[in-house]
C-alpha cells in the first residue's frame, strides 16, 4: 500500500506486537506515522496510554456497549488502509456481539472504506478431527460455544465485506505462544498432563510469525479468503508441554488418564485437550509467502524464555 495506514482493533498480546512491528517497518523521515497513519482501538484507558506514548493514535471503544469516549457516536476510523480486527468474541452466546456492534458502528460513516479487512479467527472452528490433517477446504465443525462464535464472526465479515467489495482475509490461528505467553505457571504448579498415549495433536504459532502473517495478509493484494496459520509442525500435546517444562527448568508434570482429567480439569481447559487435529500451513507459505522464523517450536520457546 502506498499509504501505510492501518487500524488495529484490539491491542492485546498480538495487537501490541503488531503495532510494534508496523512501526518498525514504517519508521523514518519519509513515513506517515503521525495522525491517521496508524490507529489502535482499545477498550481500557490503561491500554491506551503506552500506545500514545509510542506515538500511536488511540481510540477508546467499548464493544460491550455502543459508546465511544462516553458518547454514542461514529468512531473516527481511517478512511483507507488495512483494518486488523483482533478482538475476541464475548465469553457467552452463540454469536459475536462485539463484532456485530463494531460493524454496525461503521455503517454510520459512509466514507469509511478500508482496503482490506483482516480477521483473526481460530483453528478451533474445525472441531475434533481425531488427529487428521485439516486444510482450508476442510468443513468447519465447531464443537464448543467458543468455536461457534468464531464461525458466526467469520460469516459476518464475509457478508459485510462482500456487500462493500472489500478484500477480506481470515487467519485461522491455533495456540499462540511467545515471550510472556508460555504455560509456565501451570507447569510449575504441577498441573497434570494427559497420558501421552491418550493425548491428541496440538498446533501452535509464535506471536512474531503470526504478526508476519497479518502483515502479509494486508500487503499481498492477491490474498483473500481463509488461511490456516501455524508453524506446520503439529505434535503430541503432552510431548510439547514436557519439552517446554524441560527448557524452562520446571519439574516434569505428572500424567493422568483422560477420564481422570475430565474429573479434575476445568471445562475450558479440557475443551482444548479433547480436540485433536494437524493443521496444514501450505497455503500460508505458498500464497501468503510467509517466511517462518520459528518453524521449530523448540527454537521459538528458547527465544521466548530468553526474552
Amino acid at each position: 500500500m502506498a499509504n501505510p495506514s492501518a487500524c488495529i482493533v484490539g491491542c492485546g498480546y498480538v495487537g501490541r506486537r503488531l503495532v510494534q512491528r508496523w512501526t518498525e517497518l514504517h519508521s523514518g523521515p519519509e513515513t506517515l506515522l503521525e495522525g491517521r497513519s496508524l490507529q489502535a482501538v482499545v477498550r481500557r484507558p490503561g491500554s491506551a496510554q503506552p500506545l500514545r506514548q509510542a506515538g500511536v493514535q488511540v481510540l477508546e471503544l467499548d464493544l460491550d456497549s455502543t459508546t465511544v469516549g462516553g458518547a454514542t457516536r461514529s468512531p473516527d476510523f481511517p478512511v483507507t488502509g488495512a483494518l486488523f480486527y483482533l478482538v475476541p468474541p464475548p465469553p457467552e452466546g452463540e454469536s459475536d456481539r462485539r463484532l456485530d456492534r463494531f460493524l454496525r458502528l461503521s455503517y454510520w460513516r459512509g466514507d469509511w472504506q478500508p482496503e482490506v479487512f483482516v480477521y483473526l479467527s481460530t483453528t478451533g472452528v474445525y472441531g475434533d478431527c481425531k488427529g487428521a490433517v485439516v486444510d482450508e477446504s476442510t468443513p468447519v465443525n465447531p464443537m464448543t460455544p467458543r468455536a461457534r462464535r468464531r464461525v458466526s464472526a467469520e460469516d459476518m465479515t464475509r457478508i459485510w465485506c462482500h456487500e462493500r467489495q472489500i478484500r477480506r482475509v481470515v487467519l485461522r490461528v491455533p495456540g499462540i505462544y511467545g515471550p510472556g505467553r508460555l504455560p509456565l505457571e501451570r507447569l510449575r504448579a504441577g498441573e497434570p498432563l494427559i497420558r501421552r498415549s491418550e493425548a491428541g495433536f496440538g498446533n501452535r504459532i509464535h506471536v512474531d510469525d503470526l504478526v508476519e502473517a497479518c502483515l502479509a495478509a494486508a500487503t499481498n493484494r492477491e490474498a483473500r479468503g481463509v488461511y490456516n496459520v501455524s508453524d506446520g509442525n503439529p505434535c503430541n500435546v503432552t510431548d510439547y508441554l514436557e519439552r517446554v517444562a524441560e527448557l524452562a527448568g520446571a519439574p516434569r508434570p505428572p500424567q493422568i488418564s483422560l477420564d481422570e482429567a475430565r474429573l479434575t480439569l476445568s471445562p475450558s481447559r479440557l475443551s482444548f485437550l479433547e480436540e485433536s487435529r494437524r493443521v496444514s500451513n501450505r497455503r500460508m507459505l505458498q500464497d501468503l509467502r510467509v517466511r517462518l522464523k520459528y518453524a521449530n517450536f523448540e527454537d521459538g520457546v528458547r527465544a521466548s524464555l530468553e526474552s
